[in-house]
C-alpha cells in the first residue's frame, strides 16, 4: 500500500471496500465489523510490516517471546495448578464439605481462579488447613449458584492482607516479586520442572534490569540510584528486579514511566501485580541514596495490602 501510495506525480487514490466480506479469506475481515470505516481499514492495513525479518532477527524475536517472563509464568501457573491438584482436593474434602459439593468445586469454571487463591494464600504463609474449615463454616452454600466462586470470594478477602503482624509478619513467598510460589510439591518431576522455570524467570528479570541500567533506558533513573551500602543494594536490586519482571510480563514499553500506564482495564491479576510493582517502586526509592520523585500512579490501598 505505501508503495502504491507514494508512486503517483500528481494524486494517489485508494478505494476500500467495507460493505461486503472477503471470500478470498476464511480469517475474520473488516468488512464484518459494522463500525468499520475505511479509514480504519486503511489504519489497519498499515500497521503490517511487509519486509521479511533476516534469520538472526527472526530467531531473537522467538527466543524473546518464548523465554518472556509472561511465558514462563504462564507456564509455572499451569504446571503448580496441576501439581497442586491433588492437595487442594484433599483440603476441600477435609473442610467440611459434602462429596458433591467438593465434585461441584472441581468441576466449576472458577476452579482455576480458586486454585491460584489457594496458592497466593500459601505464598502468603496462611495455613490453608486450618482456614478452609472456617471459611466453609462461616455461612451454607444452600443459595450459591457457585460454590468455587463464593469459596474464592471469602479466600480473597480472608487473605487481603499476609499472615502475622509487626515483627512476626513475614515477606510473601513471590518469584521476581510477582509470582506466588508453589508450596508442598511432592511429585519430583513437577518440583524440578517448577523450580527450572522459577530460576529462568529469576535469571530473565536479572537480565533485563542490567541490559536496562547499562543502556541507559530513561525509565531506569526513576528509581533513583542504586545505594552504597550493600545490603541497602541488594534490597533495591530485588525491588527493581520486580519492576523488570512487571514491565516484561506485561508487554510495557513506555520508556519514561517504569510501571507504564495504570492498568484500569487489566485483568485482576494484572492489577495485583501493578500494586507489587508499585510496591517495589516505592521501596526502590526509599531505599536510594538520592531524592525520592513522585509516583506515576498509586494504587488502593487495599489492593496494595492484599499483594504484599
Amino acid at each position: 500500500l505505501y508503495v502504491a501510495m507514494t508512486r503517483g506525480r500528481q494524486e494517489n487514490h485508494a478505494y476500500v471496500a467495507i460493505d461486503r466480506p472477503d471470500e478470498d479469506h476464511s480469517h475474520a475481515h473488516p468488512g464484518d465489523n459494522p463500525d468499520a470505516t475505511a479509514r480504519s481499514v486503511l489504519f489497519g492495513v498499515l500497521q503490517h510490516v511487509g519486509a521479511e525479518p533476516s534469520a538472526h532477527q527472526a530467531i531473537v524475536s522467538e527466543q524473546n517471546r518464548w523465554g518472556s517472563i509472561g511465558q514462563l509464568a504462564a507456564e509455572y501457573e499451569t504446571i503448580a495448578q496441576e501439581a497442586q491438584a491433588d492437595r487442594w482436593h484433599s483440603l476441600l474434602a477435609d473442610s467440611g464439605l459434602t462429596g458433591m459439593q467438593v465434585e461441584d468445586v472441581l468441576a466449576s469454571d472458577a476452579y482455576g481462579a480458586l486454585s491460584a487463591e489457594l496458592r497466593n494464600a500459601e505464598a502468603n504463609h496462611h495455613q490453608l488447613d486450618q482456614l478452609l474449615p472456617r471459611l466453609v463454616s462461616v455461612r451454607g452454600f444452600e443459595d450459591a449458584g457457585d460454590i468455587a466462586s463464593v469459596l474464592h470470594a471469602r479466600l480473597a478477602r480472608a487473605t487481603m492482607r499476609p499472615a502475622g503482624s509487626g515483627r512476626t509478619r513475614k515477606p510473601p513467598r513471590l518469584i521476581a516479586g510477582l509470582i506466588p510460589e508453589a508450596q508442598n510439591i511432592t511429585d519430583p518431576d513437577m518440583r524440578q520442572a517448577l523450580t527450572e522455570r522459577q530460576t529462568l524467570i529469576e535469571q530473565r528479570a536479572a537480565t533485563l534490569l542490567d541490559t536496562a541500567i547499562t543502556a541507559g533506558e530513561p525509565w531506569t533513573a526513576r528509581l533513583n540510584h542504586k545505594p552504597d551500602e550493600p545490603r541497602k543494594q541488594t534490597a533495591w536490586l530485588t525491588a527493581a528486579r520486580t519492576i523488570a519482571a512487571y514491565r516484561d510480563r506485561y508487554q510495557i514499553t513506555d520508556n519514561q514511566h517504569p510501571l507504564g500506564p495504570k492498568p484500569e482495564n487489566g485483568t485482576v491479576k494484572q492489577k495485583i501485580d501493578a500494586a507489587r510493582a508499585l510496591a517495589a517502586l516505592d521501596r526502590a526509592r526509599q531505599l536510594s541514596c538520592g531524592r525520592e520523585s513522585k509516583p506515576q500512579w498509586s494504587a488502593s490501598r487495599q489492593s496494595v495490602s492484599r499483594s504484599l
